[in-house]
């Protein structure tokens, strides 16, 4: 198996269990998403099935290079949307957005572009910290995540065609 299969693989295996645990939270310990957290929910999955396509292509040259600017790409847009989700929660209290309607409900009532432009601007649910594990809350973890992904999209960007991808594990 190429390195860079082996990567995207792994890419895509991280997303996979980054959105089960954000199932569980929301469904086994209550956490209700708020928009924001919806959107970057999307741009996991997102970033996990392109990753997963590359793989399942096995991309040998230029091929490779397509899978790391996608999954780059991915990665920068998730990390935007985690970034705002971490300003919105750093905000005071006094700064703070008012509460606004849920994901679902604005997904019923609004086209998606007017949603994503609602759901980007944040509300304070949003901006409410409701789990924290060392000292991170999931905007936290979630924008390592997608920094992480990001560095390694753009390593497989750079090392496309030209560069050896000899099988690792024969």
């Amino acid at each position: 198996m190429s390195l860079s299969r082996l990567l995207f693989l792994a890419i895509g295996g991280i997303c996979a269990v980054l959105m089960s645990v954000a199932l569980y939270m929301e469904h086994m310990m209550g956490l209700e998403p708020c928009p924001l957290c919806m959107l970057q929910r999307g741009a996991v999955t997102g970033t996990g099935v392109i990753a997963l396509a590359a793989a399942a292509i096995g991309p040998r040259g230029w091929g490779i290079r397509l899978g790391g600017i996608g999954v780059a790409l991915a990665s920068v847009v998730g990390a935007t949307l985690a970034g705002r989700q971490l300003w919105l929660q750093s905000l005071p209290e006094d700064a703070v957005p008012p509460c606004g309607p849920g994901y679902d409900y604005l997904r019923e009532t609004f086209p998606l572009t007017e949603v994503i432009r609602m759901a980007f601007q944040g509300s304070g649910d949003c901006a409410e910290v409701q789990w924290t594990f060392l000292g991170l809350s999931i905007p936290g973890w979630t924008l390592v995540f997608f920094v992480a992904v990001g560095v390694t999209g753009l390593f497989l960007l750079y090392r496309g065609p030209g560069r050896a991808d000899t099988g690792l594990l024969r």
